[in-house]
């Protein structure tokens, strides 16, 4: 059996877009896994604001972060407009954490808080950030 033109460029093709989806999938990964370290740390911030009574979200904090991402996104050739959504979802699931652990302290219980939600994060306006017009999710966090 012999095979066209176009079916050794159709199985070439499929080659390389498996390769490339194999890529997709370990960068996936790695994207998870350095998610869920960042939010490890941001649940020890979480515990030390709540210890020493201060508050979840630090806009001066979340503007630095912002602006430092940006700088990254834009010499990464990456969209700074989309970095600053990610950002601003992270920070909320962020903030989201700290003032549970927070409700905990004073409670005097124990919360599990992982980087979870059914509903999604809310913006300081309590809408989803989804909802939330492009770049108006502005809440803050570590």
């Amino acid at each position: 059996m012999t095979t066209s033109n176009t079916d050794e460029v159709d199985a070439e093709v499929r080659a390389e877009l498996t390769r490339l989806r194999d890529s997709i999938d370990n960068i996936d990964a790695a994207v998870v896994h350095m998610l869920a370290e960042r939010f490890k740390c941001t649940q020890r911030v979480g515990h030390l604001k709540a210890e020493h009574h201060l508050p979840a979200a630090d806009p001066g904090r979340e503007s630095q972060q912002i602006n430092r991402l940006r700088g990254l996104a834009e010499s990464a050739k990456l969209d700074p407009a989309f970095a600053e959504k990610l950002l601003n979802f992270i920070i909320a699931e962020v903030i989201r954490h700290h003032e549970r652990i927070a409700d905990d302290a004073l409670n005097g219980t124990t919360s599990t808080t992982g980087a979870t939600s059914t509903t999604g994060p809310t913006n300081t306006t309590g809408m989803s950030n989804a909802d939330a017009p492009a770049g108006k999710a502005t809440t803050s966090g570590e």
